[in-house]
């Protein structure tokens, strides 16, 4: 009797799990159909990422340059837009458990994600920086950085995290994820620097007193920032970059990259 009882149960499973696979690819069949006929747009954001996808603390409103794209791009589609708070360590669950259609949050293109996703025709491009603070006096240029005592810290999910594991031979990284971490870490003594992009370190010295910007004597690992979207989704993919097309042959591009102080990183050819 058992043995019939777990027999079930177990079949009850199996069509459950076959049940949700044939939902998600389902889905996945034709987005473009869903997204119209559920007239909405749902866009990962990490809300944390100055000049990019950054919720002002003191208006609650949404903001940055790819803020800007998305709400066009829901314009292009003629769709309401749904903005999902995400991260870059839940970037590869998000989308691959459908909850959003498009990520949307100046995604580093790196291989180590192309296993899990699609980029669509990268628009940005940024190198690594440092922040520190102005009165720490024991690190005042990129070559001070790397040596026998200092912490470095870098966001947990970002491309600072495998590079400066690679570049590091001296300091100690430190990686976190928590809500402003690496600033907390740096602000109170505990690490030297944090590594960032340049639109994250555009934050820090715009937003704070402290925050000093240290940058390495030649680009490193420069990396083109591009939206995500899921695998095997080609027609999906194709409509993103028709977009990202029209917004850069009209100058919208160039637009709102300069209204959001990245033009010296946007990529308009």
């Amino acid at each position: 009797m058992k043995l019939k009882r777990f027999g079930l149960i177990a079949m009850l499973l199996y069509v459950y799990n076959v049940s949700i696979a044939e939902e998600l690819s389902a889905k996945k069949a034709d987005r473009l159909l869903n997204i119209k006929m559920n007239n909405e747009l749902r866009v990962c954001i990490w809300p944390d990422y100055y000049s990019i996808t950054y919720r002002n603390p003191r208006t609650q409103m949404l903001e940055g340059i790819d803020i800007d794209i998305a709400h066009a791009f829901a314009e292009f589609l003629d769709v309401n837009i749904i903005f999902v708070d995400s991260s870059f360590a839940m970037l590869v669950e998000n989308l691959s458990n459908n909850r959003c259609d498009i990520a949307m949050h100046g995604v580093g293109v790196r291989e180590d994600r192309a296993q899990f996703m699609a980029f669509t025709q990268p628009h940005l491009r940024s190198g690594i920086f440092a922040v520190g603070r102005k009165n720490n006096s024991d690190i005042q240029s990129w070559e001070d950085i790397d040596q026998l005592g200092n912490i470095v810290v870098a966001q947990k999910g970002t491309y600072m995290e495998p590079v400066m594991r690679d570049q590091l031979e001296y300091a100690e990284l430190t990686v976190v994820d928590d809500f402003m971490a690496r600033e907390q870490e740096v602000m109170s003594g505990r690490a030297d620097v944090f590594m960032t992009d340049y639109p994250y370190a555009l934050r820090m010295v715009s937003l704070t007193q402290w925050a000093r910007l240290i940058e390495p004597p030649t680009p490193l690992a420069p990396t083109d920032y591009a939206y995500a979207v899921p695998l095997n989704e080609d027609q999906w993919l194709k409509t993103v970059n028709h977009f990202m097309d029209e917004i850069r042959s009209k100058g919208l591009l160039l637009e709102f990259a300069r209204k959001n102080g990245l033009e010296p990183i946007v990529l308009v050819d």
